[in-house]
């Protein structure tokens, strides 16, 4: 990979992209042959995959002192005495990968006094990679080479295209999208939805459930804000990593900023 575009890197970051990486590659392998699937006890999906993915990533990143909260981990609370800790999804969009959509990702965030400022997010079937470092900008690698990404300046809410989950699209939430004058939508795997807004290929992704965790947004928020948009919770309050509760109880909604306080105010209606 040619060089970062990044000026004064974190030394972090460049662990980050290699176990991404590395990660991304035994992913594809594991998804190129006939995989076991299994439930978790919250019911959720896991694949041998997640499992590999998890392994691969806390031995790279464990060259640095910071605790990691990992997805597939027992969470080991000692992390709530540390200012920077690393907030990992080993396969976010594991039903994607079950299903052979190809739309998955490998999530590792940085977290300094529970903001992000470190995110790097893998797409292994496509071989792209989304990073971003706090103050210096948001880039997606693809094709071998490095691009500057940021959002749209979109700001009238009836042309913007939002993006939700295949998953778990709500009913609530497709009758919020229609109300708010959205006509165009998307279903997309993973964080592949931030990523598309963050690039300039979307304006919105708007989900009231209470089930993400940190880890499903700690590398998406570090892109998404410094490619100009914005993460909040679904009522406009700030998100923090970091914290007891990974739960993000209020939903999460990501925008390219202009139509942020727009969608906030109708939704505020609905409540």
């Amino acid at each position: 990979m040619k060089d970062i575009p990044i000026t004064d890197k974190l030394p972090e970051l460049e662990i980050a992209i290699k176990a991404v990486e590395k990660a991304s590659k035994a992913i594809l392998e594991i998804y190129q042959k006939d995989f076991k699937s299994f439930t978790k006890s919250d019911d959720s999906p896991i694949t041998e995959a997640d499992i590999k993915s998890n392994d691969i990533i806390k031995e790279i990143l464990s060259q640095t002192d910071h605790p990691i909260l990992s997805e597939e981990d027992n969470d080991d609370l000692n992390r709530l005495s540390a200012d920077t800790i690393w907030i990992v999804d080993p396969l976010d969009g594991t039903s994607d990968f079950i299903d052979k959509t190809g739309e998955f990702t490998v999530m590792i965030g940085l977290i300094k006094n529970k903001k992000p400022i470190l995110g790097v997010i893998g797409w292994p079937t496509e071989k792209t990679l989304f990073i971003a470092q706090k103050g210096r900008g948001a880039f997606r690698h693809s094709n071998d080479e490095w691009r500057k990404i940021s959002v749209t300046k979109v700001s009238d809410l009836s042309k913007c295209r939002a993006v939700g989950s295949r998953h778990h699209l709500s009913e609530k939430e497709k009758s919020f999208i229609k109300k708010l004058g959205i006509e165009a939508f998307t279903s997309i795997g993973s964080s592949l939805k931030v990523g598309k807004i963050s690039s300039g290929e979307a304006e919105a992704y708007i989900t009231t459930t209470n089930k993400m965790k940190e880890w499903d947004s700690a590398a998406s928020y570090c892109i998404i804000s410094e490619a100009g948009g914005k993460m909040t919770d679904m009522s406009g309050n700030e998100i923090t990593y970091n914290n007891k509760e990974v739960y993000h109880q209020n939903g999460i909604l990501v925008t390219n900023g202009l139509v942020h306080d727009k969608i906030i105010e109708e939704f505020k209606k609905l409540e």
